[in-house]
């Protein structure tokens, strides 16, 4: 099994990758800087969200699940989703990336 890449550089990874092509992205809430859960708010800034939650799997790499469903839900849907979330993980990271075009950043291929 991989070492697995702290949480608050992970993040700080994301958010770089989401600016460089075009998105905003923020820490709404940080967590356990080496290994807290991550949460990642989707907004294509049209009222309505996603919100993917991380896991790992047996190779330790993560993996990333629409916490909300297979479609977007209202805005205020997803932040009581990550309201509830948070009141059970004291060590989560929460991320909000607003993209017009709805790129996650998490699931889509990288260039080699």
């Amino acid at each position: 099994m991989e070492p697995k890449l702290k949480t608050r550089m992970w993040v700080q990874a994301l958010i770089r990758r989401a600016e460089i092509n075009g998105a905003s992205a923020f820490v709404l809430r940080k967590g356990e800087a080496d290994a807290g859960t991550v949460l990642v708010k989707v907004s294509p800034m049209n009222g309505a969200a996603t919100v993917w939650v991380s896991s790992f799997g047996r190779d330790g790499g993560r993996r990333w699940i629409r916490a909300t469903g297979d479609v977007p839900v209202p805005d205020a849907d997803a932040e009581a989703y990550i309201r509830g979330s948070v009141t059970r993980d004291g060590d989560l990271w929460v991320v909000e990336i607003e993209d017009r075009a709805g790129r996650d950043f998490l699931t889509e291929a990288r260039d080699p």
